[in-house]
């Protein structure tokens, strides 16, 4: 899947002004979607541009993410090589959707204790896909898909431990998304 977005980022039809923008930084592109009137809102709407986790078994972490992201629409979609950035730069397996690259492995000593990642999905029904498709490709339940009452009624979440142990949650607050 990562030759399909560098297939679109090199084809001659792409057009940065219509299409996307690319922008390389150190740690790989972000891509970016023009707003309607034409000027590109990079970032915009963003908290965070992107997150690193370290992993054992880098094949074996791509093909878990590759199926429980899947259901939310998350694919692999580039693969960054080290020596293109600054010496030391690691390798990265990049993930993402809608034109942004913001979840990234890299191989080394996991440690998993530090880390919980929410994703978002956009109804209660990606949350259940995301819990059947995780626990499909080896994850440990952490909690089953319904709702988190202790945040608020409308807060409807599935939460994994992945194949390193970090602690994964799909989750979709309805009071977010256009109804």
């Amino acid at each position: 899947m990562a030759a399909q977005w560098s297939s679109l980022i090199n084809s001659p039809g792409f057009s940065s002004s219509k299409v996307f923008d690319a922008v390389q930084y150190t740690h790989g592109w972000l891509l970016t979607r023009p707003a309607e009137d034409g000027n590109l809102n990079e970032r915009e709407g963003f908290m965070l541009d992107h997150v690193f986790i370290t992993v054992k078994d880098l094949n074996r972490s791509i093909a878990f993410y590759e199926a429980a992201l899947k259901p939310l629409g998350i694919m692999h979609a580039v693969d960054y090589d080290g020596k293109d950035g600054p010496e030391g730069h690691p390798d990265l397996k990049g993930f993402g959707r809608d034109g942004r690259v913001f979840f990234w492995l890299r191989r080394g000593k996991a440690d998993a204790r530090a880390t919980h990642i929410g994703f978002v999905a956009t109804s209660k029904a990606k949350v259940n896909a995301f819990y059947k498709a995780a626990m499909a490709a080896g994850a440990t339940d952490n909690g089953k898909p319904g709702a988190r009452l202790y945040y608020d009624p409308r807060y409807y979440a599935a939460n994994v431990f992945d194949p390193d142990g970090y602690s994964l949650e799909a989750v979709y607050k309805s009071w977010q998304h256009r109804q």
